[in-house]
């Protein structure tokens, strides 16, 4: 019988077969070790076999620093900070049921940061917080440091490629050419503490979660400036579980804190998700909303706010996240843009009223109460319901009929 040292030298084609069927042995381990559906129906966001490696092989606590680089992206096609619209997100589905549950999606690196012509109002109020109450909105503890630097440094160079209009490369830095502000990243020490220039420099907050040696996600530094209903200095320091806990996030326990904490850890450089989420404000609070209470209080909530306000008085907020690490430092960045119009805009868009009231209605007890429908639901239904009839009796839309855009539009 011939060995097989000399089959494989007699027959270089048996030496292909066998190539071939090894790789795709690979291909389906790593494939089926993917879950296949989340729970709301959408695709799982996959992560690469290099980054599989490398999760692998580091202890809890411990980063392998990738050499990774997102692709530089497109200009923003025609942006203006003068006429560039806020994209109108609308992140809710008709009832009659509502599920709690991380919708992730598969994110683009080049729409990581969104700008819009709501830029210049967000800079003002940024920057009066942050020289009013910067310690108390921007801070980083010392094992995160490397985390904001690099991403800092991240940002200057991609908001120069994306928005060329606003933005320029310096050979230190980075200028904003429309509010004339220069940026030094590269002198030490830094000017100011990284996440305050972060927060001069786009609309969104920023929060860094940082792994422990115990495996859990700590939050060990943020840009949280205008956040609505929590304070920076409240979460600081806890890991990915004690921060929703202790904001009383239905049903975390039992439907999201597996998949989330897991999340963290798996995640990698070259992957970027999205996710939505939307609130009812009974005031024009971008920054805080001053309903629930002082923002320097020690116990606010909705239990301090006024029910049944004349619905000009209700707010639509809804928040595009990101989620994606940084090669360098392993650091978790996780960003919060914030949309912030008046219901009674918003109601206007066709569909939109009937979807609001739909899905208003389909939000379980411990839902409603974590978002404080109770001060709001009866002028707000009522308001939606008198829309979405003068819609269909209008012509404007269809009775019984679904809107061509799909989530989260």
């Amino acid at each position: 019988m011939k060995s097989t040292t000399v089959m494989f030298e007699e027959d270089p084609i048996l030496i292909c077969l066998v190539v071939a069927l090894l790789l795709a042995s690979i291909l389906i381990r790593n494939y089926s070790s993917r879950s296949d559906v989340q729970e709301d129906g959408t695709s799982p966001v996959p992560s690469s076999p290099k980054a599989q490696v490398s999760a692998s092989k580091r202890n809890p606590g411990q980063w392998i620093p990738i050499d990774f680089k997102a692709p530089d992206p497109p200009p923003y096609p025609d942006w203006d900070v003068k006429l560039t619209k806020p994209l109108p997100y609308r992140p809710f589905k008709h009832g009659p049921t509502y599920f709690v549950n991380m919708g992730l999606r598969k994110g683009n690196f080049d729409d990581w940061i969104e700008l819009d012509n709501e830029y210049l109002k967000f800079h003002a109020i940024k920057k009066e917080r942050i020289e009013t109450r910067g310690d108390k909105l921007c801070k980083t503890a010392p094992e995160a440091l490397d985390a904001a630097i690099e991403l800092l440094e991240i940002l200057c160079d991609y908001l120069p490629t994306r928005y060329p209009s606003m933005f320029t490369r310096t050979s230190v830095g980075i200028d904003n050419t429309v509010t004339n502000e220069r940026f030094n990243i590269v002198q030490r020490p830094l000017a100011e503490e990284p996440m305050k220039t972060i927060g001069r420099l786009i609309q969104d907050d920023i929060a860094i979660m940082v792994e422990g040696s115990d495996g859990q996600s700590y939050l060990k530094s943020g840009s949280i400036i205008l956040p609505g209903f929590w304070k920076l200095e409240e979460k600081f320091d806890m890991n990915l579980s004690e921060i929703h806990t202790s904001g009383n996030v239905p049903q975390f326990r039992e439907k999201l804190e597996k998949g989330m904490v897991n999340f963290f850890k798996r995640v990698m450089p070259d992957d970027m998700v999205i996710r939505h989420n939307y609130f009812m404000q009974v005031d024009d609070g971008l920054a805080w909303s001053h309903s629930i209470g002082p923002e320097d209080a020690s116990n606010v909530g909705w239990f301090t706010a006024e029910r049944d306000k004349v619905v000009e008085n209700h707010w639509f907020r809804t928040e595009r996240q990101t989620l994606r690490r940084l090669p360098r430092s392993g650091g978790v960045v996780f960003t919060i843009r914030t949309y912030f119009h008046p219901v009674v805009d918003v109601a206007k868009e066709p569909y939109v009223p009937g979807r609001l009231a739909s899905a208003i209605r389909s939000w379980g007890d411990d839902v409603a109460k974590y978002k404080g429908s109770e001060k709001y639901k009866t002028v707000l239904l009522k308001f939606l319901d008198q829309e979405n009839q003068r819609q269909i009796d209008s012509g404007l839309i269809s009775e019984g009929g679904q809107s061509h855009l799909k989530y989260p539009y």
